[in-house]
């Protein structure tokens, strides 16, 4: 993978008949959807889009129905072809490719996850995961091994004689990331998979979604309609809107420094107390050789990326006690007091 594992360059889908539309002029002249509509007799789905993700990176496309970003995902695996542009994956334009190369980048490099996750019902749990891995001529029991470790990272294990008739719904959305993630694919497109689900089973699996992505360091195109879902999980957002790509930033860009009127409607009303986590309120370690009046080995740790309501929580349990902060690896970096805690919060309010 390059740096940047996706990138979209300047790339149009309009939904028409090409004898009725010039593509050029609708470039040049872009009118709204219903003048379009009755001057070409098309619908623009995506218009001039242009933005990069990084490899490793969770992109988080936001906009509400219409708005052109599931249209948008389909691009990057050619289940949509554009009408103008470029999609680079991989460094390599995809548009290039055969239709025997995009088969066989769907099937090693791109996984998808759609709100509606289709399980086969005759099949089981399984056999649903490891799906892909069959279509690949992948032996019988390498392929169950591989399913098997991934219901275990998905917090399903021991259920792969089940039937999807016997599962929840925030169970078979976890089928249907495990069976994205049996082909071991480096990115991942992701079409608001979490929406139907109830709003507590929904923020588990944000969590368990957002640590199983910082753990094997996918790639991730997340469409959502949710600005919170977005704020949690995006490392970049992008916010859409009849096809256009308004603006594009961090959740601290878009909420705290919106540049369109559109963008400044949608997050109206918004807290920036959402932003808060521990890295925003970290203090240097130098100096602590313990912190409360418990060594520093013993000390509760949290990660750089929990956020207020945890930290809020497990301050309180910790009688307010500093709390040491770790980045990925796993290593020490800073510590979380009462003081600085309630700074930040002063700071967003």
């Amino acid at each position: 993978m390059t740096a940047h594992a996706i990138e979209f360059r300047d790339v149009w889908k309009v939904f028409g008949s090409t004898a009725k539309y010039d593509l050029a002029r609708i470039q040049r002249d872009y009118l709204s959807k219903d003048a379009l509509l009755e001057q070409h007799g098309c619908v623009v789905a995506v218009a001039g889009v242009s933005f990069k993700v990084k490899a490793g990176e969770i992109f988080c496309v936001m906009g509400l129905s219409g708005s052109g970003k599931s249209t948008l995902v389909r691009h990057v695996n050619r289940l949509i072809k554009p009408s103008a542009g470029q999609i680079i994956v991989g460094g390599e334009d995809i548009n290039l490719k055969s239709e025997a190369e995009m088969r066989q980048l769907r099937a090693q490099s791109i996984g998808m996850v759609f709100q509606n996750v289709a399980l086969l019902p005759h099949r089981t749990v399984r056999d649903n995961v490891a799906l892909s891995l069959e279509l690949r001529g992948v032996p019988k029991r390498r392929r169950y091994d591989i399913a098997e470790e991934k219901l275990e990272l998905v917090q399903l294990a021991g259920w792969g004689d089940r039937y999807p008739d016997e599962l929840s719904g925030g169970m078979k959305q976890r089928i249907g990331l495990a069976r994205a993630l049996a082909a071991d694919p480096a990115i991942l497109l992701m079409d608001e998979p979490f929406s139907a689900l109830d709003p507590l089973i929904r923020r588990e699996l944000q969590d368990q979604f957002k640590e199983l992505s910082s753990k094997l360091r996918k790639t991730t195109l997340f469409i959502t309609h949710d600005l919170d879902e977005a704020v949690r999980l995006g490392h970049q957002i992008g916010v859409m809107k009849d096809g256009k790509m308004l603006q594009i930033g961090s959740a601290d860009d878009i909420i705290g420094n919106p540049q369109d009127p559109y963008v400044e409607k949608f997050v109206q009303g918004s807290s920036r107390l959402k932003l808060l986590t521990a890295a925003s309120v970290i203090s240097p370690l130098s100096g602590y050789s313990s912190v409360g009046g418990t060594a520093l080995a013993d000390a509760p740790r949290v990660m750089l990326n929990i956020g207020i309501e945890e930290l809020v929580a497990l301050s309180n349990t910790n009688g307010n006690k500093p709390l040491v902060v770790t980045d990925e690896s796993g290593a020490d970096v800073g510590i979380v007091t009462a003081s600085s805690l309630l700074k930040g919060i002063e700071d967003r309010l």
